[in-house]
């Protein structure tokens, strides 16, 4: 079962995806099963807006923001049922703004941590945005042609940059910490330029 993620940026990806997490009796619930009949397959979700104790699912007591590396807020936010009724929670007027801050502040740290980019480059980099931006509207198969070259741009030199951080022994940890992801998406990195 995986998290459904509400919040991303594009600093981070994946890896530090966020969302408003669902907090009943202090801890974090299992997922939530939908009965859709026959069949052998139950879809379910841990998004915080299925605990909303209808049709026998769990109802959420709390909320706090949680993050795709493992991080979890020690904030609480409390759901006020007697406010929000027996309305689902996706239609609820559910203020989701504290666990968001708190997200924001724990990529603060994450942020402050990484290897900062140079300023040409950060520049460079929010140019090609633009204009990827601008081609996908007014000249979709160029945006892609311009992004197939891209990747493989990337791609190459990442597996250089890899390369020489693995040459140099730099751990895994450090790259995590660096590159502002997991350290098995570093190992990963490291590991795969050892094959170049």
């Amino acid at each position: 079962m995986l998290m459904e993620w509400d919040w991303w940026t594009v600093d981070f990806g994946d890896a530090h995806a966020g969302a408003a997490g669902v907090l009943i009796g202090g801890g974090e619930p299992g997922p939530v099963y939908f009965d859709v009949g026959s069949g052998p397959d139950m879809p379910s979700t841990k998004h915080w807006s299925a605990y909303d104790g209808r049709h026998h699912r769990p109802r959420a007591e709390a909320l706090r923001a949680v993050c795709a590396c493992g991080w979890r807020s020690a904030a609480e936010y409390p759901l006020d049922w007697a406010v929000l009724g027996n309305q689902p929670l996706y239609e609820a007027d559910v203020d989701l703004t504290g666990p968001l801050a708190d997200w924001n502040a724990h990529l603060t740290l994450v942020r402050d941590n990484a290897v900062p980019l140079p300023e040409p480059l950060a520049a460079l980099l929010a140019q090609i945005t633009e204009r990827l931006t601008a081609a996908a509207e007014e000249a979709p198969l160029a945006a892609l042609r311009a992004v197939g070259m891209l990747d493989r741009i990337t791609a190459r030199a990442g597996r250089e940059a890899a390369g020489a951080l693995a040459d140099d022994g730099v751990s895994a940890e450090a790259v995590a910490t660096g590159l502002g992801t997991t350290r098995s998406k570093a190992l990963m990195l490291l590991l795969t330029a050892r094959d170049r």
